[in-house]
């Protein structure tokens, strides 16, 4: 199966809060891909809007919430953009979480279903990645999408993903980072962040099968959770926790900098992806 080439690194930012400017820069600074978090509408205008302000920088939906948006809209609006940006654009699709969504049951079913409608209305296996965090979820995505979006991982996870999903499939983790605060600081950061995924149950099912107690999962996030799920210090000691999930198996990571404007967070970890 091909693949856009996203390169080592990309910036991972929510559907919303990224612009123009800031996708442009990305692509000046040698990022990969620019990530659109978050549950980016069916409708794909804010991937046009970013494309069409770039070259060549691929983007990727990091996700289309399933059920939210209806698969033959979202394949329509694929089809549009590709046609407009060839090879510069991965529809990242998944279920999301139960506390969010009312009909949220027997998600397997709903991924399969959904995979099944975007191939009828002709968007290619190679052109969808899929969110997976789970042993299942993970098979599927490797048999059936480029491969696999994992989101709040460490490189424990990712070096357990690789061996479920065997070599060949793409492993593009999401990791969070914040650069020019003290400790404290940055640890007070990541744990506002992190706080609200450990209340979602597919988050904790996860961490807990990572090997973290329900101590660390209490309260927050232990202080040790929190460090490895938000990396902290210099730009040299961010990219070196980065470059530990390619070690473990990753072939991208997805870079979401913690902050009101992460773009100086950008610009200073770019200079040391060299």
């Amino acid at each position: 199966m091909t693949r856009i080439d996203l390169g080592s690194f990309g910036i991972w930012r929510r559907v919303g809060a990224i612009t123009t400017e800031m996708a442009a820069e990305a692509e000046e600074l040698g990022y990969g891909a620019i990530w659109i978090g978050g549950s980016p509408p069916g409708d794909l205008l804010e991937v046009e809007r970013i494309l069409d302000a770039t070259e060549r920088i691929p983007v990727v939906t990091g996700i289309v919430n399933m059920w939210r948006e209806d698969p033959v809209v979202v394949g329509e609006s694929h089809l549009r953009v590709v046609d407009k940006h060839p090879g510069r654009f991965l529809l990242g699709v998944g279920v999301g979480h139960p506390e969010a969504t009312a009909d949220y049951v027997r998600p397997l079913n709903k991924i399969n279903d959904y995979l099944d409608r975007l191939e009828e209305v002709g968007v290619a296996p190679d052109h969808i990645v899929l969110a997976a965090l789970g042993p299942k979820v993970l098979r599927v995505a490797a048999g059936r999408t480029v491969g696999a979006h994992p989101y709040l991982t460490s490189p424990r996870h990712t070096e357990r993903a690789r061996e479920i999903m065997g070599e060949g499939p793409l492993l593009a983790p999401e990791h969070k980072v914040v650069l020019g605060e003290n400790p404290e600081r940055a640890l007070e950061m990541g744990r506002e962040t992190v706080r609200r995924y450990l209340r979602l149950n597919n988050y904790h099912r996860n961490l807990r099968r990572q090997g973290w107690s329900r101590e660390d999962l209490a309260d927050g996030g232990s202080d040790r959770l929190v460090r490895s799920m938000v990396l902290s210090g210099s730009p040299e000691d961010v990219v070196h926790g980065l470059r530990a999930h390619l070690a473990a198996g990753a072939d991208h990571v997805g870079i979401q900098a913690l902050g009101e404007d992460p773009r100086e967070a950008h610009r200073l970890l770019a200079g040391h992806f060299s």
